[in-house]
């Protein structure tokens, strides 16, 4: 399933963040690339600082306050965002993303600990408008073909990791994205998306209709199924 959300970030929060980024340092995205994706990665990253922390905050924080988000990915692990700048000449090939990503083992003391974690939604934060720049489509393939997505400053793609996708070259002004990956409660893509169209529909009678037997079935149903997929 792949999930356009409106309205991640509020206007004050991209104004902060625009704020944020015009005195911001940024390195060569090629550092955080797989082995074969750096032959195809054509951008730059923030710099790892005190501006990177305020803005993966308000990403991070948009995130977590958004309801159709939750309902659709339902986040177990959200890795730091990276936030990438796209300027003229530069696109990211076609790509999967790394299935790990992290740390396999991080040893302190006699502890052993681990961020290691899978990828099984990716997802695009747009951070300016789409008139700031040409080009700079995300592309995503599936079975039905190659789908755009160039999204309003705020809005976000939300699309299972395991996809060939890429970002076009940008051929006028800048592209500024949130970009960062979810290891999900439940696994399975079929599941989650049959969680979120139950979760919806549930959500859509009891606007209309208030709490019925019809809504407590449904959420029964919902709950039950949440229960037996669920990996806490």
């Amino acid at each position: 399933m792949i999930l356009c959300i409106d309205a991640i970030l509020t206007d004050e929060e991209l104004e902060t963040i625009a704020t944020a980024l015009k005195a911001a340092s940024f390195v060569d995205g090629k550092m955080t690339a797989g082995w074969y994706a750096k032959q195809v990665k054509h951008n730059t990253q923030l710099e790892a600082g005190e501006i990177a922390e305020t803005v993966r905050s308000l990403v991070l924080g948009a995130l977590r306050r958004n309801a159709l988000f939750q309902m659709s990915a339902y986040p177990k692990v959200i890795r730091p965002p990276l936030i990438s700048r796209y300027e003229v000449g530069m696109g990211y090939g076609t790509h999967v993303d790394n299935a790990l990503m992290g740390r396999s083992a991080l040893f302190s003391g006699d502890s052993q600990q681990t961020d290691l974690m899978r990828t099984d939604l990716s997802l695009t934060l747009f951070l300016n408008s789409p008139d700031d720049y040409e080009g700079g489509e995300l592309v995503i393939e599936d079975t039905l073909g190659h789908h755009p997505f160039k999204l309003a400053a705020g809005a976000m793609v939300l699309y299972p990791a395991t996809t060939l996708h890429r970002v076009e070259p940008v051929t006028r002004g800048t592209r500024l994205v949130a970009v960062t990956w979810v290891q999900s409660l439940v696994r399975n893509a079929g599941d989650r998306e049959l969680l979120f169209e139950l979760d919806t529909a549930r959500h859509s009678l009891f606007r209309q209709h208030g709490k019925t037997p019809e809504f407590d079935q449904i959420t029964k149903c919902h709950a039950n199924l949440l229960r037996r997929w669920a990996e806490p």
